[in-house]
């Protein structure tokens, strides 16, 4: 076994730091909000956060997947078709790159967020292909390795 990365461990009621929301995006009251960083790949393409809020309207552009796991408080979330949804303790929401909601925190909300940037389409496919490729070598894909012919 090599010795490879090591296992962090830590606290989720770690120091939050300031995390203001852009002026532009604030519609309604002063929402003060903060983040709490769990933990980040060491490709840098994805991190776990905590995440909270005080009450207060705003939009939120995703330039990056987002997948949220409320802990506390509720937020209703209204989509640009209109669609308005409200969401509690306990719900989970995925905002992929590219989306938009207005947030409208009523008093406060905490959540658990997943971070990812998206792979370029090429990037993609390139790796659905390798994929592909090693289920093919590996034999169908099931981990095993397939015997070598003739050597």
């Amino acid at each position: 076994m090599s010795a490879g990365r090591h296992i962090e461990y830590g606290r989720a009621e770690g120091e939050f730091r300031p995390s203001p929301i852009r002026p532009a995006w604030i519609l309604e009251g002063n929402p003060v909000a903060r983040i709490h960083l769990l933990s980040a790949s060491a490709d840098g393409t994805a991190t776990t956060v905590i995440w909270d809020c005080s009450a207060g309207r705003f939009n939120w552009f995703y330039s990056i997947d987002e997948t949220v796991y409320v802990l506390e408080g509720a937020v209703t979330l209204k989509e640009p078709s209109g669609a308005s949804r409200r969401v509690v303790a306990g719900d989970t929401v995925f905002f992929p790159a590219g989306s938009r909601a207005e947030w409208t925190v009523d008093s406060y909300i905490k959540k658990l967020a997943f971070l990812r940037s998206p792979l370029p389409p090429s990037l993609a496919i390139a790796r659905r292909v390798v994929k592909r490729v090693l289920a093919v070598v590996r034999g169908g894909g099931n981990g095993q390795a397939t015997p070598m012919l003739g050597g």
